[in-house]
């Protein structure tokens, strides 16, 4: 802001949002004290850096407002864990299936462990065909995060939905 900018060239806006072109810093404060403003630098890694004529008063406080804005319409998502053991019965396979789905409804990814017990860790194929089943039976609804992998006695997967919105595809 004003004194503090280091660069020799800026590539001023004014306050109307029209620009005024790449002058020197000199007279780009100039301009600035002239309407009573102060210089502000929005972009100092562009060629040449950005500065814009405001004040600052008024633009650090609808900066802060968007700032709360944004971060009130941000939903934490979090990684829901669901384990699994070899020798789980028909019905308890469905309730976890349930609870699986209604995670994957709201948002969030479900992070699937597959628990070996004693000599389970004989037939790791069997806990890879129960991630399979979990997927196939969560069918379209689902997507395979991370694939399943092996770490000490157990299986990890994670899934997220189909539905939500992807950053990074």
């Amino acid at each position: 802001m004003n004194q503090q900018i280091r660069a020799p060239q800026l590539r001023v806006i004014g306050q109307d949002g029209r620009q005024l072109g790449i002058i020197t810093r000199q007279e780009a404060l100039q301009i600035a004290e002239q309407e009573g403003l102060d210089l502000v630098e929005v972009s100092p890694e562009a060629s040449p850096p950005v500065a814009k004529i405001v004040d600052w008063g008024k633009y650090n406080y609808q900066r802060t407002k968007q700032l709360q804005k944004t971060r009130r319409n941000t939903k934490a998502l979090e990684v829901k864990q669901m384990r699994f053991g070899l020798k789980i019965s028909e019905n308890d396979f469905n309730v976890k299936l349930k609870k699986i789905t209604g995670f994957l409804e709201a948002g969030h990814k479900v992070k699937i462990l597959i628990v070996y017990r004693g000599r389970e860790l004989a037939h790791k194929e069997l806990g890879f065909r129960l991630a399979e089943r979990v997927v196939s039976q969560l069918g379209e609804s689902a997507l395979v995060d991370q694939p399943a992998q092996l770490a000490g006695k157990q299986l990890n997967l994670v899934i997220r939905s189909n539905h939500a919105k992807v950053k990074n595809p």
